[in-house]
């Protein structure tokens, strides 16, 4: 199959959307297919006012025309709602192509987060932007309810996965954490406001705190809270020894749509804390005995993977009575291979689906 991914996140962003894009499409490139990416890096591009490391695409439909064209593609995905996505949208619908979506980002929660401003209009602009797409891809049955509920019913499923061959619990010991007063609490992801990194700084507890990522409000919050340690941007066998170091790995956003830090800090077999809501509640549930998402192999766990409460610092606290063993096997269940197969199921059921018009 000959793919065209739109994307207007890619590398060198450092986030879980451009991860999981990009070790799909390698997952699909090695199994013979052909891949194009259709990313900022094509077109000139600006940084996005607060958020530099994020380009923004500055072209034209006509341009992106010809990169499409030229490649001839039998399916097309637009994974984002930026300017490469609405320009791609465009594109399809002018010319009678079927297209998938994804949904990656809470936009309404995020846009709310950053200025304030009501989360209606935003909803509004994502039911029109996914209400023509064949499928719009999600990550978990809550996010697909969340999303029926604001008018977008079509979704299919679309899990995460982990690379075992790097987060793994035998990884070793990472140095920055020799001499920490324990228990240590680490958190893992984008230093950016709607990341309420700050809810787990000011979390009740009695040991260390960890910050690895980078983004828009480390200098600042580095200064304020001087205590913690901010270990910067980790990747690779460095972040997975980062997880397995840590008594708990805390992830504190209420934004995000699943939280792919939560099953490589499990593969590590470091407990997980959260607060309920989704990708906690998805991965962990309610009791924290671990849940399954889409077409994720296996019962539930049963066994207590990390702790889930409205009081942060509870449930961390309560994380530390999991066993590491249970949360490694836990993490181990999501596959990057299972998570291609549902990618590219979709797109196959959208050419199927084209064939029968």
């Amino acid at each position: 199959m000959r793919i065209s991914l739109v994307t207007d996140a890619w590398a060198p962003q450092v986030n879980g959307v451009v991860r999981t894009l990009s070790t799909v499409m390698d997952i699909a490139t090695a199994r013979g297919h052909h891949v194009q990416v259709i990313s900022p890096e094509r077109f000139r591009s600006v940084p996005m006012p607060s958020y530099p490391e994020i380009r923004l695409a500055l072209t034209t439909r006509r341009a992106l025309a010809r990169v499409i064209g030229g490649f001839a593609p039998d399916a097309v995905h637009i994974a984002t709602e930026g300017p490469l996505g609405w320009l791609a949208r465009s594109w399809c619908l002018a010319r009678g192509v079927r297209f998938t979506t994804s949904f990656h980002t809470r936009f309404p929660d995020y846009v709310a987060a950053r200025t304030g401003l009501p989360v209606g209009p935003v909803w509004a602009m994502l039911r029109r932007f996914h209400g023509r797409a064949a499928h719009v891809l999600v990550a978990t049955p809550r996010l697909a309810d969340e999303l029926a509920g604001h008018g977008i019913t079509h979704s299919m499923p679309w899990t995460r996965g982990v690379d075992l061959a790097v987060f793994r619990p035998d990884v070793g010991r990472h140095e920055a954490f020799d001499g920490l007063t324990g228990p240590v609490a680490l958190h893992v992801g984008r230093v950016a406001v709607e990341k309420n990194i700050e809810a787990f700084l000011q979390a009740d507890w009695a040991g260390a705190k960890v910050v690895v990522g980078d983004g828009p409000a480390r200098a600042e919050l580095q200064t304020r809270y001087p205590d913690a340690v901010f270990l910067g941007a980790l990747h690779g066998e460095a972040l997975a020894r980062a997880y397995a170091s840590a008594d708990v790995m805390v992830f504190p956003s209420r934004t995000d749509t699943f939280g792919l830090v939560i099953i490589e800090a499990l593969a590590c077999g470091t407990p997980v804390a959260g607060y309920p809501v989704p990708g906690p509640l998805d991965i962990l549930g309610e009791d924290a005995l671990g849940r399954v998402g889409y077409g994720v192999p296996g019962a539930l766990a049963g066994r207590r993977l990390g702790g889930v409460d409205e009081d942060l610092g509870a449930a961390m606290r309560a994380a530390l009575g999991a066993d590491r063993g249970d949360c490694a096997a836990f993490g181990a269940r999501f596959s990057w291979d299972h998570a291609c197969d549902q990618f590219l199921s979709a797109l196959a059921a959208n050419e199927m689906a084209l064939a029968a018009e």
